[in-house]
Parts: structure tokens; sequence; C-alpha cells
């Protein structure tokens, strides 16, 4: 399993960005993925959470301006970042705890694997 973030890029304060985060490999289920960030000289963040049961949370400095989502059909989890500042600067991870699919008969697991990240700059 594997997962492999995209669509970071540059934009300016007020703007908008999309980035998604493709789930590859043998994949019984998603249990719940989330998006992080890391800013220079800083530590990793909580961006915010969704789980398979449709829930959502969010980091209050994001909250009413980002959005996550989850296509468990395509495996993709997307986030949507309106109102851009340029705090919001940083590189951004997507995580999941998935079971992956070993084969009939064979015993589940729930294990954690993180994307590379994706750099999203906010300047004027």
């Amino acid at each position: 399993v594997q997962l492999q973030a995209s669509g970071g890029g540059s934009v300016q304060p007020g703007g908008s960005l999309r980035l998604s985060c493709a789930v590859s490999g043998s994949i019984f289920r998603i249990n719940n993925m989330a998006w992080y960030r890391q800013a220079p000289g800083k530590q990793r963040e909580l961006v915010g959470t969704a789980t398979n049961g449709g829930s959502t949370m969010y980091a209050d400095s994001v909250k009413g301006r980002f959005t996550i989502s989850i296509d468990y059909a395509g495996n993709t989890m997307a986030l949507l970042m309106d109102r851009l500042k340029a705090e919001d600067t940083a590189v951004y991870y997507c995580y999941g705890n998935i079971s992956p699919y070993y084969g009939p008969g064979s015993k589940l697991r729930r294990l954690d694997f993180w994307g590379p990240g994706t750099q999203v700059t906010v300047s004027s």
C-alpha cells in the first residue's frame, strides 16, 4: 500500500488549492485518513481527519476554510483549501490508517501509512 499526494504549489493569499492523496495497492478497507502539515522550523501538526463513518474534524486554524473528503470507490482523499493565508505555508502530508488485503482468510491488520509531502506556498 502506498500513498501519493499531489496538487501543491504557490498561491496568493486569499486563493485556493486542492490537494489529492491517492492510495494504491491491495486494500481491504480505508479506516480513516488525515492531512498533516509541517512549516519550516515547526513540528508537524494535524490539519484534519476523516473517518469511513463520514465524520471529519479540523484544526481550529483551518476550520471553515479547509474541507477533507474521501472517495472510497477511487481510494483518494482530497483537501480543498480556501481563503489561504501565509501561515498555511507548509509541506502537507497525507496519512492513512488502512487494512491491506493479504488474500482469502488472511488476518486483517490496521496499519499506518504516510505519503511523501507536497509543498504549499502562500505568498504575494
